[in-house]
């Protein structure tokens, strides 16, 4: 259980990999890519950082930090940089010690992703480069060097880290859904993020008009039995910068919590 527990935790990201890459591909056309009415404007730019505590129930985890670099270049090619780090707290450091980086880099329309990163150290090291080649539609994983089969990918792909920055591109409204192609070179899958309330959000003595979103790769209305309440919910800020101010994820060994503690952009 606390090992089920500490890889979730191990970044927000990670978060929507274990329940939008869980499943097997799916493939769709490229017309498919997306949906729902998407702004021209940007509502982040360089400098933009968010800081969040991870919490699984009560218990203290961790913490995370999304944020927004300066332009770069990759092969000449100037790219949007986003990044994420990850960290345990000392207690749990002493079964399940986690020091992660994962990078994303997108065209400056944010219309693909052009390179993912993943790097960690600690019991599971990892040194991962996705590569997504837009001329042959493909995903290639590259782990420590060593090269996986590509995937077959669609255009307008996105990297799993992209999509927490790519849905605060559209406008949000309840009833609405976002369609957005995700891969981590292993797997392309649709995802279908659903708007389905707007809410009043108390965190940290703050107090935030959001909209509740919930990522689904699968029927929206028949994944969940009825019992049950939706896996992975995301909570952007209602104004014009759509900051996600809280993540939470819940299975069998309980719910996990990211709430924001500060962002200066």
């Amino acid at each position: 259980m606390k090992r089920q527990f500490i890889q979730t935790a191990s970044g927000l990201a990670c978060v929507v990999l274990v329940y939008l890459l869980a499943v097997p591909v799916i493939i769709v056309p490229a017309c498919q890519a997306a949906a729902g009415a998407r702004h021209h404007s940007f509502p982040f730019r360089p400098g933009e950082k968010c800081s969040y505590t991870a919490q699984w129930g009560i218990i203290p985890a961790g913490s995370a930090t999304l944020e927004v670099h300066a332009v770069t270049n990759i092969d000449g090619v100037p790219v949007r940089h986003f990044s994420m780090t990850t960290t345990t707290n000392e207690a749990v450091d002493l079964f399940y010690k986690i020091r992660e980086r994962q990078d994303s880099y997108t065209d400056m329309d944010m219309t693909r992703t052009v390179v993912y990163t993943k790097k960690s150290t600690g019991k599971h090291p990892r040194d991962v480069v996705v590569r997504f080649d837009r001329n042959t539609l493909e995903a290639t994983y590259f782990g420590f060097g060593e090269a996986l089969a590509p995937v077959r990918i669609v255009k307008g792909t996105f990297d799993p880290l992209a999509v927490f920055f790519l849905i605060r591109l559209y406008e949000l409204k309840v009833d609405t859904v976002i369609e957005i192609p995700v891969s981590d070179g292993k797997k392309c899958i649709l995802v279908k993020a659903a708007v389905v309330a707007r809410e009043s959000l108390s965190i940290g003595g703050m107090h935030y008009d959001t909209f509740q979103v919930i990522p689904d790769m699968e029927r929206l209305h028949a994944v969940f039995k009825k019992n049950e309440g939706p896996r992975l919910r995301i909570w952007f800020t209602a104004d014009a910068a759509k900051i996600p101010v809280k993540i939470e994820s819940k299975a069998g060994f309980g719910r996990l919590t990211f709430d924001l503690i500060s962002c200066t952009y």
